[in-house]
């Protein structure tokens, strides 16, 4: 009952969020401030009342038209405010997980909070980015740098309180020598994570300068290679690249269904030429690996016989 409470408060808070987030993504591009005005229509500029600013609920009873000049308002207000509810609750369950695990220790709660915490800023600037993306086909600096420079700090905090755990284990356990097992498995994550940093931008920057090469025009944009910086600091190697395979196979997906629309199809040349937001699914395989990864990851590597 506990576990149910928390996730249901932290989806509400999460809708909050996400409420604001369709804020930040209206205005930021526009390049106005998130603050004043207060909320309002974009096409008439009404003030939105308290209640035609309800996450989710005003936009069902106002079935997607401002109250006052009935213009359009769009899907992708429920969608996002939806979306970040959904992902801070599930965050939430995870934590509540570990927090009533007869195993759990310290180290554990601190690790499951940390996690807990990171996934919920994570997947907030995650679905800012795929919005901006998708609507501008574009990727901000100080979205994708800015992110990565948050989390860079937030990441090694996790690492050195970590570190402290596995070198002072006061009397947090007492089962021999697994404290010095969990130090070098905590050393070889810290390496690892340090060298896909390096790696993954240099993957995408090699991808690029293949396609560029071959078809004489680019068809990665500088801006999803930082997204890669900033998924590598938070994610870590492995998640990365569960990242970004599922944004690839997404994109390719999405790419597949443009291509056979009729439209396309009558114009033979045109389809080439239609761009996608790699970002958007980038982000969409970020927030999936940052929430399921461990699981996913697990499963297959069960299914390839490489389970323990």
């Amino acid at each position: 009952m506990l576990q149910i409470l928390v996730t249901a408060i932290a989806g509400l808070i999460g809708l909050v969020f996400g409420s604001f987030l369709n804020v930040c993504a209206s205005r930021w591009p526009a390049g106005e401030n998130i603050i004043r005005p207060r909320s309002h229509c974009r096409h008439c500029g009404h003030t939105l009342a308290w209640w035609e600013n309800v996450p989710v609920l005003s936009w069902l009873a106002l079935r997607g038209r401002c109250h006052h000049c009935r213009a359009w308002i769009g899907w992708r207000y429920p969608v996002v405010e939806l979306a970040v509810g959904v992902a801070w609750g599930v965050s939430a369950w995870q934590a509540m997980n570990e927090y009533l695990s007869p195993q759990a220790t310290a180290p554990t709660i601190f690790d499951a909070t940390a996690f807990c915490v990171l996934k919920m800023i994570l997947s907030w600037l995650l679905i800012c980015i795929a919005v901006v993306d998708v609507e501008h086909l574009w990727l901000p600096d100080w979205l994708t740098l800015g992110g990565a420079a948050l989390g860079l700090p937030l990441t090694l905090a996790r690492f050195s309180v970590e570190w402290f755990w596995v070198s002072f284990p006061l009397h947090w356990s007492l089962e021999g020598n697994s404290w010095g097992n969990r130090r070098t498995h905590l050393f070889d994550t810290v390496v690892a994570w340090a060298l896909g940093i390096v790696a993954f931008p240099f993957l995408i920057f090699l991808i690029r300068w293949v396609y560029s090469n071959l078809r004489g025009r680019e068809g990665i944009g500088l801006g999803d290679i930082k997204l890669m910086i900033l998924l590598a600091i938070w994610l870590g190697w492995s998640r990365t690249l569960l990242a970004y395979f599922l944004g690839i196979v997404l994109g390719a997906v999405i790419a597949l269904v443009v291509v056979m629309r009729p439209s396309l199809r009558n114009r033979t040349e045109h389809w080439a030429f239609t761009k996608l937001p790699l970002g958007a699914f980038l982000c969409i395989g970020g927030i999936v690996s940052a929430l399921w990864g461990s699981q996913i990851i697990a499963a297959y590597l069960e299914v390839c016989g490489f389970g323990f």
